[in-house]
């Protein structure tokens, strides 16, 4: 190739291909080890902490007695593991109260899990952020390179209405990923204590309260009272088109303000459903193979946990842009910072006066 190129062109494309297959022989050595990580990693799970017959905490798992799924999953209600409120002891616990909407206090494995995980992002916020420059370096590169490529997706799905829900979302997605991924990492889901937080649907049910809060709250701010719910029942088409039209207009109204109420029920039961869904599919293959086959689920879901992040965040973003939209034909566009009208369009306003 050299010769027939030239001495000078032939070596800049040699070194130019050599540059193109070292990066593959890079992602295939980076894959190989992460393969090996995680079968190192459920073979000393495995033995460190191996899986526990269902409700017996902490005793020795029989196989096959107990149940592979049993043994490797928890049910979908949480372990109470400190009672916040006296009555009993450990030989005569008390009765824990069932209904749809009980006041107990109670820590659960997944409340404490959650808890960890919100020290943990903050304590890397704060090592991340120490000594900032106005030219970034070392650690600053990682947390805005993180922040920024948050900020970017935000406000090109929402345009510039999004910058000011930015770290909201941002907060959002950091934490909703983080205990995605803390279910597939060991001890957790292995140990009573600890537990994916977004396995529980408790869990994911305030993360959607939270956000049906959020957009119900900034849209009547925005719009007001009156604006905020003259989307949702508007009698401008009584006046203007008619009795038969208005009223159809308002059914479609009374539709739409009945579906907000099925948003949070739709975030939350997504979210809970593939977490909790996937934990039950890994302890299913861990239990019947150990480690070797695990290690392509674990991956599997190590993308999967990362997208449902991404969507529940990015619907918090998108039904907060919806809900402090204008549906009157008024709407006002927010200007970028900097931008300026055209000499054009200046020349032809001028004109016009």
């Amino acid at each position: 190739m050299r010769e027939a190129l030239g001495p000078e062109i032939g070596s800049d494309v040699v070194q130019a291909a050599g540059e193109v297959a070292a990066p593959q022989r890079n992602t295939r050595r980076w894959i190989i080890l992460a393969i090996l990580a995680i079968v190192a990693i459920q073979v000393a799970a495995a033995i460190l902490v191996p899986p526990f017959p269902p409700g017996h905490p902490g005793e020795p798992y029989q196989f096959p007695a107990d149940g592979m799924v049993g043994a490797n999953v928890e049910l979908p209600a949480p372990l109470v593991i400190y009672d916040l409120t006296p009555g009993g002891d450990a030989e005569h616990p008390r009765e824990i109260p069932t209904g749809l909407v009980v006041l107990d206090f109670t820590i659960s494995n997944t409340l404490l899990t959650g808890w960890i995980i919100m020290g943990i992002i903050v304590v890397l916020a704060v090592i991340l952020s120490r000594g900032i420059s106005v030219v970034p370096r070392g650690r600053q590169n990682a947390l805005e390179y993180v922040y920024e490529g948050l900020a970017n997706l935000a406000t090109s799905l929402g345009g510039p209405q999004a910058r000011r829900y930015i770290p909201i979302f941002a907060a959002l997605f950091v934490f909703i990923l983080l205990s995605n991924w803390s279910g597939l990492v060991p001890p957790v889901g292995r140990i009573h204590e600890l537990r994916a937080p977004t396995s529980d649907v408790n869990t994911t049910i305030g993360l959607a309260l939270f956000s049906f809060m959020l957009f119900h709250v900034e849209g009547v701010r925005a719009l007001g009272v009156r604006g905020y719910l003259g989307k949702f029942f508007s009698l401008r088409a009584f006046r203007e088109e008619g009795l038969s039209a208005g009223l159809i207009a308002l059914f479609v109204g009374v539709i739409e303000f009945l579906l907000e109420f099925i948003k949070p029920v739709t975030l939350a039961m997504r979210l809970f459903g593939n977490i909790y869904g996937g934990e039950v599919a890994l302890g299913v293959i861990t239990g019947l193979t150990i480690a070797i086959i695990p290690a392509a689920m674990v991956g599997l879901e190590f993308l999967l946990n990362f997208m449902q992040a991404l969507i529940f965040s990015v619907l918090t973003l998108m039904f907060t842009i919806i809900a402090i939209e204008r549906h009157d034909g008024h709407e006002e566009h927010e200007v970028p910072e900097g931008n300026i009208a055209p000499p054009i369009a200046q020349g032809q306003v001028a004109a016009a006066h």
